[in-house]
């Protein structure tokens, strides 16, 4: 039978700090906590090599005297609370006692601090538990932590650790989420030599946001605010038009402490239900102000997780702040007023004004005879007429659809129909079929600048040609999103977004690393949130190599300067805030399936949307393109792009058979 051993006090204190201590970003939120509850109105945070190296926190409050030092390095020792009765009504950020005797046992600490009321101050250095030295300094008021070599006797513990930048973005997520609870306090944020973040602490939360996250995402929001049953709920939450791919942009605090609270989002998502499309998410920075006997943040060792005595209660809160701000401050941009006349064309002279008719334009005019078979012709005319160029004009179209080969398949209008309905050939004799120009005389006839060439019809077989013509019957399109076709004694019933889809799915993948992105005209920037900056930085080369062209812009941004031809420019920003959530969401999926996934989401953005109009034209050649590809028959979500209803079928529904 195994004995029971008494562990050491060095080993338990290490066992406790992987509690509180996961990584350098749990220093810096135990660390900045102990500053605000200390009363400072200003921190500041420096970092190196990702706070695994070097972390200091600086603040100006009210300090800890020279007696009180070591007891703050004691487990379990705290001036937060001293009886149980104070857990019912904790206030503070911090309250177990257990965030810097976990860090002295994982790291090098150094204090130097000084309380008003003393002139000279403390300067204490203690390691893996053990004081080293405890002496006067000469210290401004305040407190200053000094945390080096993190995790340097547990190098287990080491070994987990991500990229430097990595962890440096995850201390950059603490700081933001610590500047958006307590908006009254200036944190400034300096990494690796250079000052990333500083906020005003002015106390206007609105202001802060736009010093953390930037002036695009600041001006999204609007205020929200309510008092229900004892609990008050004040920020601010975003338009319906600025709703995110998932709920990294959501925040929540109660009396001022970051959570993570499943009925917040969820009475988010009900605000805004009918508002913004399914698979949408509003973003928000709001505090929940309510009774501290009616809430247990004595839950988990980061204390994020917290439990509250009536749900509904919270439910109903957040709910109303949030239907009260979309009534009341989601109103239509007003549109700038535009004098009258303003683009009013300069007056001409009647007799200035020359009237020129150019020719109708050639209607699927896809194919032209090359230069070296153009035979020579003769044409016999009753005048002389000046030569016609025939142009080639592409149809207007509301959607991309293209055949697989990149070319459509529709059947181009010969040049003798092209030029018979011409306005300048009506009532003209042509003994030709084929013929590019018009000239005076017989002559060898040359294709006109620009040359329009077409390639040979080779007789090879491709699954094009599988397609039978004469099977094919185009009936029409039910509630602009389902394309109704014959063919082969089958009724076709065909989903054009999801089969839409999978074509540009599968072309993507296809061209996958060879690739002609389009530059933006202007480049976008997208704001993310520090897990996603983080997620998306590591895997740039991968999203370079999908046909985009992104770049780091720094404090949570990046900017694209290219992006895939099949994408829109508006689509742009949408896309990559849904790629970089799956990288968060997602970490342990291969690169493989990484460039799976953002083939999903542009193909998505991409394809035609159920409700567009589409012409008859494009729904016939979108018909013909799908069903000469037998192998895409479900779209990249997996839902079928078509149904198949043979005669018999139909007549059994009918009662005829």
């Amino acid at each position: 039978m195994p004995r029971i051993n008494v562990l050491s006090k060095q080993l338990a204190e290490l066992i406790a700090a992987g509690e509180v201590v996961e990584r350098p970003a749990s220093v810096v939120k135990e660390l900045l906590e102990n500053s605000i509850d200390a009363g400072a109105d200003t921190v500041t945070v420096e970092i190196k090599n990702g706070g695994i190296s070097y972390i200091r926190i600086t603040d100006n409050g009210c300090g800890i005297s020279r007696d009180d030092i070591r007891n703050a390095f004691v487990s379990h020792a705290t001036s937060k609370i001293s009886a149980a009765d104070d857990l019912n009504s904790i206030m503070t950020l911090g309250f177990r006692g257990e965030a810097l005797a976990s860090i002295c046992a994982v790291a090098r600490v150094e204090v130097m601090t000084a309380p008003a009321d003393e002139d000279i101050g403390t300067r204490y250095v203690i390691e893996s538990g053990e004081e080293i030295l405890c002496d006067d300094a000469g210290c401004p008021k305040g407190t200053t932590i000094i945390v080096r070599e993190l995790f340097y006797k547990t190098p287990a513990r080491m070994k987990f650790l991500k990229k430097d930048v990595t962890e440096a973005n995850a201390i950059a997520g603490v700081v933001d989420r610590i500047a958006l609870s307590h908006p009254e306090v200036s944190i400034r944020f300096i990494r690796e030599g250079k000052q990333v973040l500083i906020t005003s602490g002015r106390g206007d939360l609105h202001t802060c946001i736009r010093e953390v996250f930037g002036k695009e995402f600041s001006e999204t929001l609007i205020p929200a605010s309510a008092e229900t049953n004892g609990v008050k709920i004040s920020g601010y939450v975003s338009r319906p038009v600025a709703a995110r791919p998932n709920r990294n942009m959501q925040f929540f605090f109660i009396n001022n402490r970051l959570i993570k609270t499943g009925t917040g989002s969820a009475a988010l998502s009900e605000a805004y239900k009918n508002s913004i499309m399914v698979g949408k998410f509003p973003s928000c920075v709001l505090n929940i102000e309510i009774d501290p006997s009616l809430v247990d943040v004595n839950v988990h060792p980061a204390k994020t997780e917290v439990r509250f005595s009536d749900e509904r209660m919270i439910f109903n809160a957040v709910y109303y702040a949030c239907k009260n701000a979309l009534d009341s401050g989601d109103t239509p941009k007003q549109v700038r007023e535009i004098k009258k006349d303003f683009y009013k064309a300069p007056e001409k002279p009647a007799e200035q004004l020359v009237i020129t008719q150019k020719p109708a334009p050639v209607k699927d005019f896809w194919q032209h005879i090359p230069k070296a078979e153009a035979p020579k012709q003769t044409v016999v005319t009753q005048a002389p007429k000046p030569a016609v160029e025939v142009k080639r004009v592409t149809p207007p179209s509301v959607v991309r659809l293209s055949s697989p080969d990149g070319k459509p398949s529709v059947k181009p209008e010969t040049t003798e129909d092209i030029l018979l309905n011409s306005p300048s050939k009506k009532n003209e004799e042509v003994k030709t079929e084929v013929i590019p120009a018009v000239s005076v005389a017989p002559v060898e006839v040359r294709p006109v600048q620009p040359e329009i060439k077409v390639e040979p019809q080779i007789e090879t077989k491709t699954e094009t040609e599988a397609f039978s013509e004469e099977e094919f019957l185009l009936i029409g399109e039910a509630f602009k999103t389902y394309i109704i076709c014959e063919y082969r004694g089958k009724m076709v019933i065909i989903d054009k977004h999801a089969a839409h889809e999978r074509i540009i799915y599968e072309k993507l993948r296809k061209e996958s690393g060879e690739r002609t992105p389009q530059l933006l005209l202007l480049p976008v920037t997208v704001t993310l949130s520090k897990e996603e900056y983080a997620a998306t930085i590591e895997n740039l080369e991968l999203i370079n190599d999908s046909g985009f062209e992104v770049e780091d812009f720094g404090n949570g941004c990046v900017i694209v300067r290219e992006c895939p031809m099949e994408l829109s420019a508006d689509d742009v920003e949408e896309v990559i805030s849904e790629i970089a959530g799956r990288f968060v969401d997602k970490k342990q999926d291969v690169a493989f399936e990484k460039m799976d996934w953002i083939f999903h989401s542009v193909a998505c953005r991409s394809a035609i949307k159920a409700g567009n109009f589409t012409s008859r034209l494009e729904m016939e050649r979108f018909a013909k393109q799908l069903l000469s590809m037998p192998d895409i028959r479900y779209c990249p979500h997996g839902r079928p792009v078509l149904i198949e209803m043979t005669k018999r079928e139909l007549e059994k529904n009918f009662g005829r058979v």
